[in-house]
């Protein structure tokens, strides 16, 4: 990863799932202040507050969006990685008795 075009991809990567995490949010605010009125024009305090159950909904796709984008899904593979699940791979092969018969 130490190419710099690289870089400047994965950067752009990560600043794109950043905006398309803020404008998910925007997004969401829009629509449970809609739902809140219609709500609150409907029945109102005192009646059933199901606008819950989609705010609850929002929320939790706010929480992985956000993870995505901040927080620890946010791992890229590297050479290193593929490395080691190739040696693993063929460590697992060779110790299995699985290999293809040798072409005499």
């Amino acid at each position: 990863m130490s190419d710099p075009e690289e870089l400047r991809k994965i950067a752009r990567q990560r600043l794109k799932a950043r905006n398309d995490f803020f404008v998910m949010i925007a997004i969401f605010a829009v629509v449970i202040l809609l739902l809140l009125a219609i709500w609150f024009f409907t029945g109102g305090p005192g009646s059933y507050f199901w606008p819950i159950w989609p705010i609850i909904g929002m929320a939790i796709a706010a929480v992985f969006a956000g993870l995505d984008a901040f927080g620890i899904t946010r791992r890229y593979i590297t050479e290193a990685d593929v490395d080691a699940e190739v040696q693993r791979m063929t460590r697992r092969s060779s110790g299995s008795g699985n290999e293809p018969p040798a072409s005499a």
